[in-house]
Formats: C-alpha cells, sequence, structure tokens
C-alpha cells in the first residue's frame, strides 16, 4: 500500500471539498433561486466537465496553467509561481473539473425548498443571511453533504486530469490512482490489488452514502 500516495490523494481531496463547500452554497442557491437570461449556457458550462473527456480537460487546462502563455505567465512574471506539475495545480485543476459535483445537488437541494418557506421566514422580518444559516441550510443539508461526498471521492478517483496538469512526482503530485497505474505498469499485481480493492470498497461506501444522503433529502 503506498501510503504516501493515499495520503496525498486525502489531503488534495479535502483542500477541493474546503474550497467548494462556500462555492456550491452559493452558486446552487443562486442557480436554484434565480432565473435570467443564459442560465441554460451558464449551467452547460459549469456541468461540461461531467461529459468532457478528463484528457481533453486536462490539456486545455494545461495550456492555461503552461508558464509560457495566459494565467500561467502572468502568475510566474507576477508572483513568481507556476501551476504545473505541483500540488497548487492539482487543487486548481480539482476545483474545475469537481465543479458539478459540487453545484448541481446543492443546486437541486435548495430548489426543493418551498417557496412558501422562504416567504413566510421574509415576511416575519428575518434577515436573508438568517434565512440561510437558520431555515435554508438545514433543509438543504442533505443534497449538501451528498455534494461534499461525491466531490471527495470523485478527486480521489480522478487519473486523466491529475496526470496531465501534476504529472507523476512522488510525494509531490503523485495519487492514489496513479499509483495504483504505476503498480500495474511495474508488474506489481500484489501491491496494485491491495490499492484498488481500498478504492473499490470506498468508492461503494461513498455511492452507497449518497443514495441514503438522497433518500433522507426525498422524504423531507
Amino acid at each position: 500500500m503506498d501510503w504516501s500516495a493515499l495520503t496525498l490523494s486525502i489531503k488534495l481531496g479535502l483542500a477541493t471539498l474546503l474550497i467548494l463547500l462556500p462555492v456550491g452554497i452559493i452558486v446552487g442557491r443562486w442557480l436554484a433561486y434565480q432565473h435570467f437570461f443564459g442560465k441554460s449556457l451558464l449551467q452547460a458550462l459549469l456541468a461540461l466537465p461531467l461529459v468532457l473527456p478528463p484528457t481533453v480537460l486536462g490539456y486545455y487546462l494545461l495550456v492555461v496553467f503552461s508558464p509560457t502563455q495566459g494565467l500561467g505567465r502572468w502568475l510566474l512574471e507576477t508572483f513568481g509561481a507556476t501551476l504545473v506539475f505541483n500540488f497548487q495545480g492539482l487543487v486548481l485543476a480539482s476545483i474545475i473539473f469537481n465543479l458539478p459535483f459540487a453545484i448541481e445537488p446543492m443546486q437541486r437541494a435548495f430548489a426543493a425548498i418551498p417557496r412558501e418557506i422562504r416567504e413566510a421566514a421574509a415576511c416575519c422580518g428575518l434577515h436573508p443571511a438568517r434565512v440561510l444559516w437558520k431555515i435554508e441550510l438545514p433543509l438543504a443539508w442533505p443534497g449538501i453533504a451528498a455534494a461534499m461526498t461525491l466531490t471527495f471521492a470523485h478527486t480521489l478517483g480522478e487519473f486523466g486530469i491529475v496526470l496531465m496538469i501534476g504529472g507523476n512526482i512522488p510525494n509531490e503530485t503523485q495519487t492514489i490512482a496513479i499509483a495504483i497505474y504505476d503498480r500495474v505498469q511495474a508488474f506489481d499485481q500484489q501491491a496494485a490489488s491491495i490499492m484498488a480493492f481500498v478504492m473499490l470498497l470506498f468508492s461503494l461506501l461513498t455511492i452507497s452514502l449518497t443514495y441514503w444522503l438522497s433518500a433522507r433529502s426525498e422524504q423531507k
């Protein structure tokens, strides 16, 4: 078992989760309540990582992050930082390809809250921030928790984008998915089997938890 790769994957998953939790709540709630021109196009752009091959998305991110052009060049010239082949680049890439996993479940959770409840709270004089904290978040919590679970699990299992942006640097960008690939390439079937079995169990538990949270959400 490659514990350093597993630790790095967990670290990446937690960093992605901590950033996407508030982003998902803000954007998901906004999309659930607002209707505006171009909303469908915006939702399609946010959902693009669901259908776009990871290597394609990884390629475009690699182009954008490249220190020779665009955002990557600006970061290098301004801050002396790069976003390729390091953990910081992996986090940013992970945030981008996990956007639909974080936003869409939260959007559905907020959309499922009856409008009458929010209107009644407003009529009682509650501040919008208090309505969000005391009423909306508790009601949408199963959907939020499901989004967090899916985001974390998807981060641990991602391969293509991680390899494109981070490469395969031990203790720096080598995640558990890449470590499994390496073990297979080295014909170390025992190590690959152990790591793959751990990921299989984790994925099964994640899916079970997601379905349970969805069922709880539907019962409310």
